[in-house]
């Protein structure tokens, strides 16, 4: 028998890991519902065609096709053929309804899109909604980066106001300031890209300009003007490109960032449109913020491209400044004018950002910021002596979980030694003994696994000693 495994890019989560992940999660709720926003879920299989085209042309290589049903049925010859046709639509990121129709879903903000259209006259615009569910990725494994992973989302859908943008960025303020993670969140505007390409003479090569300059911070200058070249964007425009990206990159306030984008997008009316979002929005920020203290950083940075196709406006990304960390975004999201227009419901603007929780699990840990409360495990065990004792152990376990107090019973009446090796091991602090001669005198030995001492109490005493 092989050993067993799971699938590379997965990973399975002990208690302990759970118990954190759920307070990443409860913060970030709590969060939602203070700023009004409701919570939905979507499968987690969406038909293919409400996935593919949506991401990029990167993007729709790492969306995991589901397999049709149905294989068994066919001939041997049959089925080499279709496998065959399979795994060309692997290696070429094309489908074949044949083949497939159905794949796993790649991230929660086109499902949303999806689910407003199929909902839109049930739900209240603009509507506020999040979303805590696993998405999947078929890409390459490694430290932060899961072929399996948890995305938590919040959006608006049905205002094109600016005020949405600010309270997103709040919202991210928020919730790394209670995680205690120094972040920089980073924003920038798809527009003042679309004026970049303006300004270039290449306005029909925006996704190639951005999935170029969104390699930025991994290739380096050099990296991406090769990636410009194999994209066919002539060289005499990369002096444009770099013009812009040495002017702003050392400038830390978004005021003075403002004035040199003003200027310089001046002969381009959607780079100027650009700005002016990038303006507004911060103003309404500063506003939001204004008795607030703010301890993490948000600044502009013109380089920040986010290769999703579907945004189009304001765009943002988070990223830890620890030097202790060495990882990549764990948030990010952006404006989308017209991503239900996709399926056929126009003119509904929405915007949206999204916590990578995996990663800031990962951030969280290597920092060591988890609080201890967290560790919610058993509080209490009572020996099983078995007999009459036994009964008199349920009784007071039934006392102590009434009391609200994480108990449970040893379930054989086992050896001492092997009773009290199992409280060891799962870290339990209060072992209660009910003997004979306590349970004729209504009492329980309680013993302290951490200060090593013992006592005979009552059942009333043990719950306060316990609980205080």
């Amino acid at each position: 028998m092989s050993k067993p495994s799971i699938p590379q890019g997965t990973r399975d989560f002990s208690p302990l890991v759970v118990q954190r992940r759920q307070y990443i999660l409860n913060t970030l709720k709590n969060i939602f519902e203070i700023y009004g926003f409701q919570p939905i879920e979507t499968p987690a299989m969406e038909n293919l065609s409400t996935l593919t085209g949506k991401y990029g042309e990167e993007g729709d290589r790492l969306i995991f096709k589901i397999l049709n049903n149905g294989l068994h049925e066919q001939t041997d010859e049959r089925k080499i053929l279709r496998f065959k046709e399979w795994e060309k639509m692997q290696n070429q990121a094309y489908s074949s309804t044949e083949i497939t129709e159905r794949a796993l879903r790649y991230d929660l903000t086109i499902p949303f899109a999806r689910y407003v259209v199929m909902n839109q006259n049930d739900i209240a615009l603009p509507f506020r909604r999040y979303q805590m569910q696993p998405v999947w990725r078929a890409d390459r494994p490694q430290k932060g980066r899961y072929r399996e992973f948890w995305q938590c989302d919040a959006d608006v859908v049905g205002s094109n106001s600016l005020i949405n943008e600010a309270e997103l960025f709040c919202i991210y303020q928020s919730a790394f300031e209670a995680f205690k993670v120094p972040v920089n969140i980073k924003i920038n505007s798809r527009k003042i890209l679309a004026g970049l390409a303006d300004l270039c003479g290449i306005p029909n090569q925006l996704t190639d300009l951005t999935i170029a300059l969104d390699k930025l911070d991994k290739i380096g200058w050099d990296g991406v003007m090769a990636e410009l070249t194999t994209r066919n964007i002539p060289t005499e425009h990369f002096y444009i490109i770099a013009d812009i990206i040495n002017n702003t990159k050392n400038i830390t306030d978004n005021t003075k960032i403002i004035l040199v984008l003003k200027d310089f997008f001046k002969s381009s009316s959607i780079g100027s449109a650009g700005v002016q979002e990038l303006e507004t929005a911060l103003n309404y920020y500063s506003q939001l913020a204004n008795n607030k203290k703010i301890t993490n950083n948000i600044t502009i940075d013109v380089t920040l491209a986010r290769g999703l196709n579907y945004y189009t406006g304001i765009i943002v990304e988070v990223v830890c400044t620890h030097p202790q960390v060495k990882m990549g975004s764990i948030g990010g999201g952006g404006r989308y004018d017209d991503l239900t227009g996709l399926f056929g419901l126009k003119g509904i603007s929405g915007v949206g950002v999204s916590f990578g929780i995996d990663r800031i699990y990962d951030v969280i840990e290597e920092l060591q910021l988890f609080p201890t409360h967290v560790e919610t495990g058993t509080q209490a065990l009572i020996l099983n002596f078995g007999g009459e004792n036994e009964t008199y152990s349920l009784q007071i376990l039934q006392q102590l979980r009434n009391a609200k107090i994480r108990a449970e019973i040893y379930p054989e009446a086992s050896k001492f030694d092997k009773q009290m090796k199992y409280a060891n091991k799962r870290g339990i602090t209060y072992i209660l003994l009910p003997g004979d001669e306590e349970r004729k005198n209504n009492k329980v030995s309680l013993k302290n696994f951490v200060t090593s001492t013992q006592e005979l109490v009552t059942i009333e005493e043990c719950i306060a000693a316990i609980t205080l």
